[in-house]
């Protein structure tokens, strides 16, 4: 029996020793289990605040896009020119927050829309109804057009009272001045850019918004008076330097110039009521046109992309107002040019005192 018992002891404290591995074997792999779900917690979370932190950065480099320095390669300029499709950044985000599960970048996300609507929802909504006092078009023709008279005829199709051209050449000018002249019978040109219109023109000069840097015979500006029927107004069309993006950065420099020696024209014009017409080559965000935008009204309504035709992505075709109010601006149909055409209601403003 001692025999026994001593076997059943051995036994016993065999079954003791398998038993006492197995749990320890158990706990280790729950162990390792909520270990591996504490880390793909620990990580979810911190993606979650990845993606609630890029949320914040989408909302915050609109809002405060005049923050964003200038000195080198005029990074500042370069993102205003573009600066409405920090938006689509949003779904990209609201994708990768759904997958990831996280509630926290999903409310972060609100942030960036409502930044969004706030600086340019407005521009999505129709045109302004009511009545209005001037119909305007402004197009750069493309000095490359292989159809002026088709051009033409597609501007003046808009029924505007004035069009303003640019990029004119000597071999399209008398094709445009043929084909316009039935409906407007009052023109000015000057050098590459020009200005139709149904009232009569007085005043006409060269606007000299040349920078430094470039040659003689650059001239690309002009201002007139236009009698209306609600009184005369002041009109400029001008055509700023082109801009580029190279290696160095973006490259804005002459047009700047030019856009402050504009700029400075309209802060001189007597006229009360001022219209300018152009391809300023920058957005009404950019700061490089801040010497027009800073005295001129941009259109409330509207994004009208004009530039390139094929694919448009920033509107670089102005119409500016001054004492008065752009109610829509629009883009038509595209013509022979790397440009579309855009038009524009304006409304004056009740003068000073009434």
């Amino acid at each position: 029996m001692a025999r026994r018992t001593g076997g059943g002891t051995a036994h016993g404290e065999a079954r003791g020793q398998d038993s006492g591995a197995g749990g320890d074997a158990d706990g280790g792999v729950v162990g390792t289990v909520r270990c591996a779900g504490r880390w793909r917690a620990a990580t979810g979370a911190g993606r979650g605040r990845v993606l609630a932190s890029l949320a914040l950065l989408t909302a915050a480099v609109p809002a405060f896009h005049s923050a964003v320095p200038n000195g080198v390669g005029r990074l500042g300029s370069l993102l205003e020119a573009f600066l409405p499709w920090f938006g689509l950044v949003v779904p990209a985000l609201f994708v990768a927050a759904l997958v990831r599960g996280s509630a926290v970048a999903l409310v972060a996300l609100l942030l960036p829309v409502l930044t969004w609507v706030w600086l340019f929802g407005g521009l999505l909504l129709p045109a302004e109804g009511g009545p209005h006092h001037l119909t305007v078009v402004q197009h750069n023709v493309s000095d490359e057009n292989p159809d002026p008279a088709g051009t033409a005829a597609a501007l003046a199709a808009a029924s505007p009272e004035l069009i303003a051209l640019e990029e004119l050449t000597p071999s399209a000018l008398p094709v445009y001045e043929a084909a316009l002249a039935p409906r407007y019978p009052y023109h000015a040109v000057e050098g590459t850019v020009g200005l139709w219109s149904a009232y009569p023109l007085t005043g006409v000069r060269r606007l000299d918004i040349k920078p430094e840097g470039i040659g003689e015979g650059w001239s690309r500006g002009l201002r007139a008076a236009v009698t209306t029927p609600q009184g005369e107004i002041a009109v400029y069309v001008a055509h700023l330097p082109s801009v580029r993006i190279r290696l160095s950065g973006f490259a804005s420099q002459l047009r700047d110039e030019s856009a402050l020696l504009l700029g400075a024209a309209v802060a001189a014009e007597p006229v009360d009521r001022v219209v300018l017409l152009g391809d300023l080559n920058g957005t009404v965000d950019d700061r490089g046109l801040a010497p027009l935008t800073s005295r001129m009204q941009a259109p409330r309504r509207g994004f009208a992309l004009s530039w390139p035709a094929s694919f448009p992505v920033s509107r670089i075709d102005q119409v500016l107002v001054r004492s008065a109010s752009v109610a829509g601006i629009r883009t038509l149909p595209a013509t022979g040019s790397d440009h579309l055409p855009v038009a524009a209601r304006i409304t004056w403003e009740p003068p000073a005192g009434s």
